[in-house]
């Protein structure tokens, strides 16, 4: 029985990791309107792979991990 009740527990906690799994144009989407609600008007936002975002600030990671999109200001 606590073999049953740990398989479940792990289960629950795979999937829940799965579920967060997001598509990079959809989190890119909400990031930018959180950045425009706070009135930046002038930024870039860019997917890049994992590992390639040297010097520029990491807002979101999606696609499983893979990649990264990055913001600059200005």
């Amino acid at each position: 029985m606590k073999r049953l009740c740990v398989l479940v527990a792990l289960m629950g906690f795979a999937s829940a990791g799965m579920a967060q799994v997001k598509p990079c144009e959809e989190l890119k989407q909400e990031i930018e309107a959180k950045i425009q609600a706070n009135g930046v008007t002038q930024y870039t936002l860019e997917i890049v792979e994992k590992g390639q975002e040297a010097g520029l600030q990491t807002v979101g990671s999606c696609d499983g991990g893979q990649r990264v999109i990055v913001y600059q200001r200005g």
